[in-house]
């Protein structure tokens, strides 16, 4: 084996700390990320860059998912845990790895050149990001209106797209959390979607809404759940968001509140994450729950229609108190729910999804919202 290095200075890769084991293997230590006044943390993202002689099998094993979360021990590992790898780092394959002994994942890699990017999920840079916004901005379709900034000063915008005096407004939010680039792609996809030219009816049923990258700077960082000052921007949206410790949420919160008062109200938000189970997290709001729950029924009913969505809703008297979901039917009587990805292998796909499964995810959702509306 003509291992040399395991690169980490490129965008979007994860803090960590490696060596080489006593079995050969490449021992891979990642750096969790702690939640503010709370033992919380976590090691959910995991993106990295091998070099070594083309030809070479490399034995790799990641460590630290002894994650802790509301004070009880969970790891996000299992025996056969998918993750992907890629020779350019935007053509993407999936590659099977398999929890060990000490709570530990083992994945054995196969270089066809002198480098292998290696990652959880198939990533969704900052600059992919830029990149799809620089070639929207000039659709008349489209407006990117600045709303605030991150913990570091990254801009947050959200992004428009359709006509402001349409029957409907929806809203969602991507990457809350930082490793879950499921909903970027979704997101993508569905604005491709209404930018198609046969797009009309659904621009005649509602305006689409998207604050689409949350948590910039923990994208940036290469960081697992939390913002830099230690909060979770899926929590706390019982009360108003604190403008220092988390400005994600206020900017957020700042355009919803405006938007009420301009008399357009989203009549839908949905959350966009991942994780392993892949369900709709509908709640059960303190007021209107008989309503919120005929239109959960409708909205997973379109996305089973429309989409690869297979995994179903939880219980409609589940609570997940604090998340934006919850937090926005309380308090501005917005239906709002949590859209979970699956990473894992999909009923709706047989496999572990790829950024393209959940581009053409997106492509789907345009006729679920409008067929939702109707």
């Amino acid at each position: 084996m003509a291992f040399r290095y395991l690169n980490t200075g490129f965008e979007n890769a994860s803090p960590l700390d490696w060596e080489i084991g006593d079995n050969g293997a490449i021992q891979i230590a990642l750096i969790y990320d702690h939640e503010r006044e709370s033992p919380n943390r976590a090691v959910l993202h995991w993106h990295f860059m091998l070099e070594a002689d083309p030809g070479d099998t490399l034995r790799l094993e990641l460590r630290n998912f002894d994650n802790i979360w509301n004070g009880r021990p969970g790891s996000p590992i299992g025996d056969e845990t998918p993750c992907v790898v890629s020779e350019d780092g935007r053509n993407w394959r999936t590659a099977i790895g398999r929890k060990v002994e000490g709570n530990r994942l083992e994945l054995f890699v196969s270089l066809v050149a002198d480098h292998l990017y290696v990652a959880r999920i198939e990533p969704y840079r900052i600059s992919d990001l830029e990149r799809f916004l620089e070639r929207i901005r000039r659709n008349e379709l489209v407006r990117i209106e600045p709303v605030g900034t991150t913990v570091e000063g990254r801009e947050l915008s959200i992004v428009s797209v359709g006509r402001l005096d349409a029957p409907h407004h929806v809203l969602l939010r991507g990457r809350a959390h930082p490793w879950e680039t499921g909903g970027n792609w979704v997101i993508q996809g569905l604005i491709d979607g209404l930018l198609a030219a046969d797009a009309g009816s659904a621009l005649d049923a509602y305006c689409l809404h998207v604050l689409p990258m949350a948590n910039k700077d923990g994208v940036a960082r290469g960081m697992s759940r939390f913002n830099l000052r230690g909060c979770d921007l899926n929590r706390n949206w019982e009360r108003p968001a604190d403008p220092m410790l988390a400005p994600e949420n206020r900017a957020l919160e700042v355009w919803i509140e405006r938007m009420i008062s301009a008399g357009q109200r989203p009549d839908l938000v949905i959350d966009l994450h991942n994780d392993n189970g892949g369900q709709l997290h509908a709640n059960c709001p303190e007021e209107g729950a008989e309503l919120y729950q005929a239109n959960m029924v409708r909205l997973e009913e379109v996305l089973r229609r429309f989409t690869w969505f297979r995994e179903g809703r939880v219980s409609p008297n589940f609570r997940n108190p604090g998340s934006l979901g919850e937090g926005l039917c309380d308090r501005y009587g917005i239906d709002a729910c949590i859209l979970e990805l699956k990473c894992l292998a999909t009923e709706g796909l047989g496999r572990p999804p790829l950024g393209a499964d959940w581009h053409r995810f997106g492509r789907g959702m345009r006729q679920a919202l409008t067929a939702y509306f109707a």
